[in-house]
């Protein structure tokens, strides 16, 4: 009797560890072209023959999956079936995109423009800038993005809203910092970060004012992976900004007003804000690129380190369960921290060289 309530115990504990069939994880294989499937835990299928995935990105809208490879390609896909639709190829190099209700817009590094494509990936147009293009968002009837090698932020407005293909003309420019390098957006604010100049940018695009803000990071290690920005960042009352170039995150109010420097162990990526917006997962570059250090948002107190054996490229928090998802890109795995008791639940192996992570929401049948 007691064996076999041993029995039910154990599988009870192992049926509660597996992560939820209601979300499938699309993993960024950047070695070799592909992308890993991951559902309930386990590598279940990979989609191969997918382009340059150096800086794969894929994005989610309804039933409509899309991917940009660094090579240049946009891949519709539909991910239930994870079948390839269409592609188009819209430059030698893509860095970032955006999905609008009846457009996709792709920024462009080399051949310094940005696409503005069909949701089934038929051209439109095409926005020749002179520049390599960053942090794309999408804002109303609005496309904001920012021109690395011209030091300006750009405003398309859409001149045919609401009334079938989009007809985007410049609307607005702002002479900003020097090289800015990726943005984030929350509401009608556009947050720019630069590479070369002690501060960051942000414009209101309601009001299309921009204001510089002075930052106190010191700026004075070697940068050997730039920051990302992203969303996730944004909490209701607090923003938070890896620093450029300093082992520091820092937090901001939600009317830019300077909080603290959270003091880092390395040189900050990515600041990965979870769903109940409690917890920051910190990545970083250099020689701490295996550790993750987690922050309560509330109290910006560091309360967990962990360390991994290989470069964590890319974290994602689950939208349904306890874990906090990470690819550790040359130990060929995941790693899925459980976030309610804070340790290393599983691993997931058989992956080849992972990098970004990204979660579909399966519908409830």
């Amino acid at each position: 009797m007691k064996s076999i309530l041993s029995i039910l115990l154990l599988s009870s504990t192992l049926f509660a560890a597996t992560p939820s069939a209601s979300e499938k994880l699309f993993v960024v294989e950047r070695e070799s072209e592909s992308i890993a499937i991951i559902n309930k835990g386990l590598v279940k299928s990979r989609m191969k023959n997918m382009h340059n995935m150096n800086h794969g990105i894929i994005k989610f809208d309804g039933k409509d999956s899309y991917l940009i490879s660094r090579d240049g390609y946009v891949v519709r896909f539909d991910p239930v079936s994870e079948k390839v639709l269409n592609e188009y190829k819209t430059s030698k190099s893509a860095i970032g995109f955006v999905i609008g209700k009846n457009y996709v817009a792709v920024a462009n590094y080399d051949d310094k423009s940005v696409d503005i494509l069909t949701r089934d990936l038929k051209p439109i147009d095409k926005i020749v800038t002179g520049s390599k293009n960053v942090g794309i968002k999408i804002y109303k009837d609005m496309i904001v993005f920012a021109q690395m090698d011209s030091d300006k932020v750009t405003i398309l407005k859409n001149e045919n809203s609401g009334k079938g293909l989009p007809k985007f003309k410049i609307f607005k420019e702002f002479s900003v910092g020097k090289m800015p390098f990726d943005a984030m957006i929350k509401e009608n604010t556009y947050i720019v970060g630069f590479f070369l100049s002690k501060s960051f940018g942000v414009i209101d695009l309601d009001k299309m004012i921009f204001s510089e803000i002075k930052v106190t990071a010191k700026n004075n290690k070697p940068v050997l992976k730039v920051p990302h920005f992203g969303f996730w960042s944004l909490s209701d009352k607090r923003i938070f900004i890896p620093a450029v170039g300093d082992n520091a995150v820092m937090v901001y109010d939600d009317k830019f007003n300077f909080i603290k420097n959270i003091e880092m162990q390395g040189l900050p990526v990515f600041t990965a804000l979870s769903p109940d917006k409690k917890y920051l997962a910190v990545t970083f570059s250099g020689k701490d690129f295996p550790t993750i250090q987690i922050v309560d948002a509330k109290t910006l107190k560091i309360i967990q380190t962990f360390t991994f054996n290989g470069k964590v490229l890319h974290v994602r928090w689950s939208n349904i369960d306890a874990y906090l998802y990470a690819s550790v890109n040359d130990a060929n795995q995941v790693n899925v921290i459980n976030t309610e008791e804070w340790f290393l639940e599983r691993e997931i192996f058989q992956l080849k060289a992972p990098s970004g992570i990204f979660i579909y929401q399966l519908e409830d049948k």
